[in-house]
């Protein structure tokens, strides 16, 4: 019955079309002929809806559709290194701004999403509006998930460093009121981040310095468990005599 169907629609999309002459169809070629129109028909409304949406939703259609039909490349993951990309900031203060991320990050995925920066703007006394942070989000979301990751948030402070923020924004009262303080590191005394201007020097002596300094340190470290290890060892030796 159902193929009876198909042939005669078949027919009657010949005749539709002028070609008369051939003979009618059997079940298998109509079969595959609505087939054949079926998948034109798809195609041709996933165009016309990629066409109307804007460029965000298209390639986010163009991509679910490639990944559907097979053909979509791996797409692999950059390692990312906050102290080579960002080289304006000193290890310190990439330190501490990955600290106040952490401290926001309450669900410990790796991102701030719209809750947690509402959450953080509202400790920050500077809450914003539903719309506001959204807004807030869209300025630095480069993958266009709706949140934040770490080198997302380093951005912030970036494009506030390099002044690309409106000054009524959220974006930069979030960057003002984090107090990133570089007061230890010496930028002509200031006592917010964002009072300081990026100084000219060699970022790579600069981060060998401080790489150095923090070996120092744990050596210094190990040293003091040594000492009090070998302290311990005497005070038992004694106890134990």
């Amino acid at each position: 019955m159902a193929s009876a169907e198909l042939a005669e629609k078949l027919q009657r999309r010949l005749l539709r079309d002028g070609s008369t002459s051939e003979p009618p169809p059997t079940a298998t070629a109509a079969r595959g002929a609505m087939e054949e129109e079926g998948n034109q028909e798809e195609e041709e409304e996933r165009a016309s809806v990629s066409a109307s949406a804007d460029p965000e939703l298209s390639a986010k259609l163009s991509r679910r559709h490639e990944i559907h039909s097979g053909a979509a490349r791996p797409r692999f993951a950059q390692v990312f290194n906050p102290y080579t990309e960002f080289k304006e900031f000193s290890r310190r203060q990439i330190k501490d701004m990955e600290h106040m991320f952490r401290l926001y990050d309450s669900g410990k995925d790796g991102y701030i999403d719209l809750m947690e920066l509402k959450l953080m703007m509202e400790k920050l006394g500077a809450p914003q509006t539903h719309l506001g942070l959204k807004n807030m989000i869209k300025e630095v979301d480069e993958d266009f998930d709706g949140k934040l990751s770490f080198r997302e948030f380093l951005l912030i402070f970036h494009k506030a460093a390099a002044g690309e923020l409106e000054e009524d924004s959220g974006l930069m009262a979030l960057a003002k009121l984090s107090e990133i303080d570089v007061a230890l590191e010496g930028v002509k005394g200031a006592k917010n981040f964002f009072e300081a201007k990026v100084q000219a020097l060699s970022c790579a002596s600069k981060f060998e310095a401080e790489i150095k300094a923090e070996q120092d340190e744990r050596k210094r470290e190990e040293e003091e468990r040594k000492h009090r290890r070998a302290a311990f060892r005497e005070l038992k030796s004694a106890f134990s005599q």
